[in-house]
């Protein structure tokens, strides 16, 4: 065991050494890499150009923008309605659940971004 500071950011979750954020920073941006690039690109029941949009919020066509719009930015917000309409537009239920994880991680994907980016900001000064 090293003997460098411990810090535990969550009671849950195990203490990571502080000399060891950056490379556990790495480990994160990788893993998140693979997430993007396995729900973008992986096998799916989704058409990857439709997963991508959603992942991009671009390019949707109604019913399915509002649905990725809510759950993008009000994801509470989405109702039995949205996916019924979905539905009836002729996507199956899997489709449905691959459009929602993508623009779910696409919306995730920005603010971590921003994050980071605000990070290096203070970093530099």
């Amino acid at each position: 065991m090293s003997s460098g500071s411990w810090s535990r950011a969550d009671p849950m979750s195990p203490a990571i050494p502080r000399d060891g954020l950056a490379a556990n920073m790495t480990d994160i941006g990788r893993l998140h890499d693979a997430l993007v690039r396995r729900a973008l690109d992986g096998d799916g029941e989704a058409p990857r150009p439709l997963r991508r949009a959603a992942y991009d919020l671009h390019g949707l066509d109604e019913p399915l923008r509002t649905l990725v719009d809510k759950t993008a930015y009000h994801a509470y917000m989405v109702t039995d309605d949205d996916i019924a309409s979905v539905r009836s537009a002729g996507l199956t239920e899997d489709q449905i659940f691959e459009i929602v994880v993508c623009a779910a991680i696409g919306q995730a994907t920005r603010q971590y971004e921003s994050g980071l980016k605000a990070l290096r900001a203070v970093a530099a000064d």
